[in-house]
């Protein structure tokens, strides 16, 4: 298993492979459709230096306001992030992304950027929601939450143990399209054809 401390560099990454588990401490940052949208409108000073060498996480959470001002989270499971399609590799160059968390894996655009960049897409379970946001432990801060509300909003949080599997690598490799080649024969074998 790999410990991933964030943010990291390219070489950390480079070490990656498809099928490994990796456990992530650090800086992550949550960013949905909205987010994206808006990462790719404009280069996003205010932002950029918390995603250089980052993760970003599809994730819309549940998070309770405490009376002091601060932040809980308490869901945080992943969300699917075919929807992201269009725009996460032009966010990973523009910004210095290390990677990407979410489930349902990405297509062939992403594949090529995180190839190029060295990045990786780490699949979270989903159905794990509060066990996910228990390795949040501190919201840094957050950006757009009035403009986005709270699960479109970019939460910058730290976590400690956050685990992920490796289904994306940064030489080309996709465990996604592996079982979706695997399932193709499968059902020809099947069908007869």
């Amino acid at each position: 298993m790999a410990e991933l401390k964030l943010p990291c560099d390219e070489s950390a990454i480079r070490h990656l492979r498809v099928g490994e588990t990796a456990l992530l401490s650090g800086r992550i940052i949550t960013g949905r459709d909205t987010a994206h949208h808006w990462l790719c409108g404009a280069f996003r000073e205010e932002v950029a230096p918390f995603l250089q060498g980052s993760i970003i996480y599809h994730c819309g959470p549940v998070v309770r306001k405490n009376p002091d001002g601060s932040y809980t989270f308490v869901a945080a499971g992943p969300t699917t992030s075919a929807r992201e399609e269009p725009y996460q590799a032009d966010v990973i160059e523009r910004y210095g992304v290390r990677g990407v968390i979410g489930k349902g894996g990405m297509f062939d655009k992403t594949r090529k950027g995180l190839q190029k960049c060295g990045a990786v897409y780490l699949h979270a379970v989903g159905g794990t929601a509060q066990s996910l946001a228990k390795t949040v432990v501190r919201v840094e801060r957050v950006f757009k939450l009035e403009e986005f509300g709270v699960p479109e909003a970019m939460w910058v949080i730290e976590v400690k143990d956050f685990p992920t599997v490796v289904t994306m690598d940064s030489h080309g490799g996709s465990l996604h399209e592996t079982v979706a080649q695997a399932s193709r024969t499968a059902l020809s074998k099947l069908l007869g054809l």
